[in-house]
């Protein structure tokens, strides 16, 4: 049974949410997929449905009123596409300065989770140079979900490595670079650097720390630094920022 508010856009809220829990809000033009997001993020304790809407510009609006800890926000809507409203609300690069990697939520601002039909999608790889966190396919298992929302709201990035960097690759390999953002690089150490370097590659702290025979902790550091000096918001940026910047050369097709 879905809760009401589930299915519903605008005032309606499954729950005003409470200490620990973490706020959602669904986003999607289709009905049947908000009330089934809805009705499966309802079913765990530690999750509050505090609003669903039907495109990007009533997601922005009730981002500003109910406050949501994540948003799962529909690539492709009406009226406002799930991208210009991702840049809206999450802003890219971040202009808060310093990033704790453990700090969870950003500056207040939600942490977005893309919804996409097709892995492989042009739409996804703007919205996460917009600043969302990850994405998910719309066909995603009720655990892998549950685990994806837990996972963005502690402060990480929802960052798949076989799709996320086969995706960012892809069309990193087919659009300009921007101007200047190699010199953004300028600010870092040669060791935070190589840590860059690494995250683009997908690897994990442990990982990060047995490749260059440091502590995790130090690692976790200089990822906080690079996070902070290049102003972004998690690691899926800093992946983006990687190839943007040519610091990691998409491999070419064989």
């Amino acid at each position: 049974m879905i809760e009401p508010g589930a299915g519903t856009t605008g005032s309606a809220t499954t729950d005003v949410g409470g200490p620990g829990r973490v706020r959602l809000l669904v986003v999607d033009d289709q009905e049947v997929v908000r009330a089934g997001f809805g009705a499966l993020l309802a079913t765990q304790p530690d999750f509050a449905v505090v609003g669903s809407a039907a495109d990007g510009a009533e997601a922005v609006r009730l981002c500003r009123s109910r406050q949501p800890d994540v948003v799962l926000m529909d690539v492709r809507m009406p009226v406002m596409d799930g991208i210009e409203a991702t840049r809206l609300i999450a802003g890219a690069p971040n202009p808060t300065g310093p990033v704790d990697e453990d700090a969870g939520t950003d500056g207040g601002r939600p942490r977005i989770i893309m919804l996409t039909t097709f892995d492989l999608d042009e739409y996804v790889y703007d919205a996460l140079c917009a600043g969302a966190s990850g994405f998910l396919l719309k066909e995603v298992t009720a655990e892998r979900l549950f685990d994806a929302v837990r996972v963005v709201a502690a402060g990480d990035a929802l960052l798949a490595p076989a799709v996320t960097r086969r995706l960012i690759g892809e069309f990193a390999r087919m659009r300009p670079r921007p101007p200047q953002r190699a010199t953004l690089l300028d600010a870092l150490t040669p060791r935070e650097t190589s840590v860059l370097r690494l995250i683009a590659e997908g690897l994990s702290n442990t990982e990060i720390a047995d490749r260059l025979v440091i502590s995790e902790e130090t690692v976790k550091t200089h990822v906080s630094r690079v996070l902070g000096k290049l102003r972004l918001r998690d690691r899926t940026q800093a992946v983006v920022t990687a190839y943007e910047s040519g610091l990691v050369v998409p491999r070419t097709r064989s």
